[in-house]
């Protein structure tokens, strides 16, 4: 038997204690109690796709889970065959050429990625740059390495786009990265062009690696197409961009994406990468490589299903006082939680009247507290029923001033 002689204390490791609380945890248990009270709930929170992921990619990774040679380690920078499509794809969707062997590395999903590139290049003290609001794995990778975050707003008022003129010199003299992503999550705005071509400049000028996360590139409407960063002269001396199979191929559960920079850049966070996982399963690469070479048809159709959703949702929000134009990407609408509430309190309240699931604002940023995201990810009929809750409920948004939801509408 042992002796109970000192308390036995065993604490997480300062950094984990220091991370901010993660909202979308708090969301998961006010749904699970919601369902205890038997509340047939609509959830539009979380961005998780509701389709089927298309048939060809299911049928590759049938036929390759047949074959022995896929049950084995993979290899850490990824299948050659899976680079060389990923290099077709990239020439095919923005014109740019990349050397597979040197300039693609294959991901557990972009968001794994995006914290190992933290992780990678941060040293403790080091200055990572991240716009509010922003996808919280952008910042969380950069204070688990022990660095520090400057948040700098994306507002309205300039079409979320971040101020560089409001960045201090002393942080960006010490920034080491800049995290970027558009189309943008929660925002649903785009980059012109013009802007990456500044914060290139920019970056250039301050030697910061510029972070582009370019996860939605393809969830897009109107025949609007973004940008790759690379489109930019002078973009692969001091950029990498992270591409993700979740959103487009409707591959959320199966764990893929890339990313792609300049051979010293890829290196890097292979060296991460290789002392701390296995890399891709064989069976998600080839159900991958089909995914980039199967008819665009197949993605087309996942993108018309949200195309109506989002006129569905449009409309009906509108009438309920939220005045907003269709957005030209992603799968959100980014809206104003109306006054007298903070985003946790709206959200909590919506839950508890309609069993209507919204995402606050405050889990992108604390400067994002007055807005929560609405995820057009299930079916029109119960986008129909989420919104005839809300009027029955009155809920609504007024204010004095008309507002309204501005995205750039002419695309270059």
């Amino acid at each position: 038997m042992i002796k109970e002689e000192n308390k036995i204390e065993i604490k997480a490791a300062d950094k984990i204690l220091k991370l901010p609380k993660y909202i979308f945890a708090q969301l998961d248990d006010w749904k699970e109690e919601a369902r205890e009270k038997g509340m047939d709930l609509i959830d539009l929170g979380i961005g998780n796709p509701d389709g089927a992921t298309p048939l060809p990619i299911v049928e590759a990774a049938m036929k390759s889970i047949q074959d022995p040679k896929s049950h084995g380690y993979p290899s850490f920078r990824g299948k050659l065959e899976f680079r060389e499509s990923i290099a077709k794809w990239m020439k095919k969707r923005y014109n740019i050429d990349v050397e597979p062997k040197t300039q693609i590395q294959t991901l557990i999903g972009a968001k794994e990625g995006l914290a190992n590139v933290a992780l990678a290049f941060t040293n403790p003290g080091d200055i990572n740059i991240v716009p509010d609001p922003y996808y919280p794995v952008l910042s969380r990778g950069t204070l688990i390495a022990s660095g520090e975050v400057y948040h700098v707003p994306l507002l309205d008022e300039n079409d979320y786009l971040p101020d560089l003129d409001t960045i201090p010199e002393e942080v960006a003299k010490r920034a080491k990265l800049f995290f970027i992503n558009y189309p943008n999550n929660p925002t649903a705005a785009i980059a012109p062009i013009e802007f990456l071509e500044k914060i290139v400049d920019y970056c250039r000028k301050y030697s910061i690696l510029l972070v582009s996360d370019l996860a939605y590139g393809e969830t897009v409407y109107d025949g609007y197409r973004p940008h790759s960063i690379f489109e930019v002269e002078g973009a692969w001396d001091i950029a990498v961009e992270f591409h993700s199979f979740s959103k487009t191929f409707n591959m959320a559960g199966w764990r893929v994406g890339f990313v792609v920079g300049k051979k010293e850049f890829i290196d890097i966070i292979y060296a991460m990468k290789s002392n701390l996982d296995y890399g891709t399963s064989s069976i998600v690469q080839d159900a991958a490589i089909k995914a980039l070479n199967m008819d665009y048809y197949h993605v087309q159709k996942i993108m018309d299903k949200y195309d109506s959703r989002r006129e569905t949702i449009a409309k009906g929000m509108n009438k309920l006082g939220w005045h907003m134009k269709r957005t030209p990407a992603t799968m959100y609408f980014w809206l104003k939680v109306p006054k007298g509430y903070t985003s946790m309190e709206f959200c909590k309240m919506v839950l508890d009247k309609t069993g209507v699931v919204l995402t606050p604002g405050i889990a992108f940023g604390d400067m994002s507290d007055d807005h929560f995201r609405l995820s057009i990810v299930q079916p029109t009929a119960k986008l129909e029923e989420a919104l005839k809750r809300l009027e029955k409920a009155g809920i609504r948004y007024e204010e004095k001033s008309k507002w309204v939801i501005s995205f750039t509408s002419s695309h270059k």
